[in-house]
This record gives C-alpha cells, structure tokens and sequence, in this order.
C-alpha cells in the first residue's frame, strides 16, 4: 500500500475510534481512547514522510559535490579544526559509500589544513552536502593552550553542485589565465616548470587556482570545473537570497558567510543554529554521524517551501 492509500485508510480509523470514544459500552470507549492517540502519532509521521513529495524534486541535488573547506579566524587551532571537518565529512562520504576526488590540499600548522578541496561522487551528493555551506564556529581549548581557556575559532565550508558546460557559458574573453610555478607538494618536477594555474573571471571577480594536478593541461581543466562551479554556486545563491525574504528563517542560506553550526567540546554540543537543532553527540558527530543535521534540514526546507509555495 502506497503512503498516501496508507493516510487515507490511517484517518478513517482515526475518526471511526474518536466515534466510539463516547460510546456506551465501557470496554469499547476504552480501547477507542486508547487507539486515538497511537493513531494520531502514525498519522503525523507518515504527513513528515510525504512532505518531500509534495515539492517539486531539485535536479542539482543529483549532482556531484565539490566540497571546500577554509580555516578561518583562530590561527593554528582554526586550521586544526578544519582538519577535523576535513575528516567528519570524508567519513559521512565514506559511510554514504559515495566516492571522493581530491582536488587540492593545502596543510597548516601543526597537521592542520589551510585550505582542501574534494568532489564527491554518489546518488544525491549534492543534495544532501548543500546545507554543510557557511561558517562553521568552535569552542574548545587549544592544544596550543597552556592556561586552559576555552576559545573560538572558525571554518568555512562551501559546498558547490558540480556545473556542466550548458550551465555556465565561459566566454574566454572574459577569463584572465596566470601560469607560474608551483610549490609543495605535487609529483617530481613541481617546482621547476610553470605548471600552476589561476583562472579570474573578470566580471565577477572569482578567481580559482590549482597546482595539485602533475601538468598545467591538467590543472587548467580542474580550475575550469572549479570555476564553474562557483559560478553556478553563485547563481544559487542569489536564487535563494531572494527566496529568504519570503521566509520567517534561512536554511539553505544565500549568505554563505553565515555562522549555521557551534560545535563545543567542553559541553559535548554541537547546535545548528538555523533550526535550533542541538545534539549532545559531539564524538560520533565529528566521526561523521551529520545524517541527523542533513535530514532535519532537508525536512525545515521543504516546510518552508510548501509554506510559500516556492518550488
């Protein structure tokens, strides 16, 4: 039986046993009173269950993923805590058995990550990565930390839907294209040819660089996906900038320099502040247990947008 044959024969039972509440035999009134309330909670389930389908599916959500990560303000323990993120969502990926491309890494001090970058590939990547975008804030002691005061550092995430050629027109006139030479890691001959790449799009100002690829054929065609991307990722959030002022919250946040998530060690919390969802499970979350974020705010979406009848 499909959900909504399920509903329907669901509400009628639940109306025939409020009938019977009030019956005259005692027995029968009982057992009424206490079927309403169990069928109540199977009807309230199965509504948050069709409410997916009630919105129009989005195509980008099929789409891969090119997850960046940053380490923002908080020096040396902001770069280990984007090397903590770095880990969360490859084991949430691993989990999902979806499959990652390292694009670019960068190290930071002390083991932690300056910048990295990966496309991740798998049914609904994007759709379920999108809403890891924004600053991502944490408060703990740092190892660097003798006195054991707690402090608060950052990370950005931008997760953008991988962008086909149809999506994005590049017009080469309006791409200025750098060669230099790369440094750190990246395979023999790294350091003595000009093999690096910066890509900027003039009328937007985005500028893409990538030196991880073994020949400059190579990484020209990674920051070309990459620009892309961020283009596409641009158009989205403009698209969705607009969609908030029709809403009372902004889950899937055109401002992608908002603070959305607090992870604190001390308290074993971690509180996303969109939907004012907080779990006491900061160990297994770190270890890549987000599926609860990721469905809650999937489910906070879709009520926002069968709220204002936004597809």
């Amino acid at each position: 039986m499909d959900r909504a044959a399920r509903l329907g024969k669901l509400e009628q039972e639940l109306a025939e046993a409020r009938e019977l509440v009030s019956a005259d035999d005692a027995e029968l009134a009982g057992e009424a009173r206490a079927e309403v309330p169990r069928l109540e909670s199977s009807i309230a389930s199965l509504l948050q269950e069709l409410k997916p389908l009630l919105v129009p599916h989005d195509p980008l959500d099929d789409r891969p993923a090119i997850v960046e990560l940053r380490a923002g303000t908080g020096g040396d323990e902001a770069a280990l805590f984007a090397a903590d993120l770095y880990r969360m969502y490859r084991r949430y990926i691993e989990r999902r058995g979806w499959r990652i491309e390292d694009i670019s890494y960068s190290e930071g001090a002390l083991g932690g990550v300056k910048d990295a970058s990966f496309k991740v590939n798998g049914p609904g990547a994007y759709g379920d990565l999108r809403w890891e975008s924004g600053v991502h804030r944490v408060q703990r002691v740092p190892v660097t930390e003798s006195a054991g005061r707690i402090h608060t550092s950052a990370a950005t995430v931008a997760v953008l839907p991988e962008a086909e050629e149809v999506d994005v027109a590049l017009d080469d006139k309006e791409l200025r294209i750098d060669v230099f030479r790369a440094s750190g890691p990246g395979g023999q001959g790294v350091n003595t040819t000009d093999s690096a790449v910066r890509i900027t799009h003039l009328p937007t100002g985005v500028v893409v660089q990538q030196q991880d690829q073994r020949s400059q054929i190579q990484n020209r065609a990674k920051a070309m996906e990459v620009l892309r991307s961020r283009l596409l990722d641009l158009r989205i959030a403009e698209q969705e900038a607009a969609r908030s002022r029709m809403r009372r919250s902004q889950v899937s946040t055109g401002d992608r320099s908002a603070k959305i998530r607090t992870y604190n060690f001390p308290q074993s919390r971690v509180t996303d502040h969109r939907i004012n969802l907080t779990l006491y499970d900061l160990s297994a979350i770190m270890d890549g247990d987000i599926a609860r974020f990721v469905e809650a705010l999937k489910l906070a979406d879709t009520e926002e947008k069968l709220e204002i009848g936004v597809s």
